[in-house]
């Protein structure tokens, strides 16, 4: 545990996580909060102004955190439209792969979010999937990538790698590298027009 990860409000984080992920919003009281992150009810508030705020914090770093990653994988991949997919696509679902409590919460949560923060969090949300659609357009105009819908199969890549959230465990069978693979052969599947 880093020394961030041992600060109450890093704790509070973290309880919030863990009960989100397990039992939902709604489903989690400021009590559950304190009691995760072994401080007392006032002692949340003293962090945090409202368990909205907690979720807020949560979605806006987790999606910060999922750009950061992305843009990584593009600077660091070969010019060539083909490699910066492959790359994307494998910081895509490797990130849901092992951030899949997080993952999950940003995903399943947003309906809990106020108006005002959803709109962040969408925002965020639509910044990944400008990125997506941008590899997937430049493999279209590169000529590597037939599909006749482009912008619905970046749409499903994107619904493949955040699935990848709900089903993928650690303990399950393959490897988190060969699970990366065969998510990222399947999302080369939905580009390649098959007609």
């Amino acid at each position: 545990m880093s020394e961030d990860d041992a600060t109450p409000a890093s704790r509070v984080l973290a309880a919030a996580l863990t009960a989100f992920a397990a039992q939902g919003y709604h489903g989690t009281s400021i009590r559950d909060l304190a009691a995760g992150a072994g401080l007392s009810v006032p002692g949340v508030y003293h962090h945090y102004p409202s368990k909205q705020e907690i979720l807020r914090v949560l979605m806006v770093r987790t999606m910060g955190t999922l750009t950061a990653r992305l843009q990584e994988a593009l600077d660091a991949a070969p010019a060539d439209a083909g490699a910066r997919f492959d790359a994307l696509v494998a910081s895509l679902v490797g990130f849901h792969l092992r951030h899949g409590a997080e993952s999950f919460v940003a995903s399943s949560e947003l309906r809990s979010l106020t108006p005002e923060h959803r709109a962040e969090v969408v925002g965020q949300r639509d910044e990944v999937q400008r990125m997506i659609d941008a590899a997937v357009a430049d493999g279209v105009a590169a000529g590597l990538f037939a599909t006749p819908a482009p912008q619905e199969a970046a749409r499903a890549i994107s619904v493949l790698a955040i699935g990848v959230a709900t089903w993928y465990r650690p303990d399950g069978p393959g490897t988190p590298e060969a699970v990366i693979a065969r998510q990222c052969a399947l999302a080369r599947a939905l580009v390649l027009d098959r007609r």
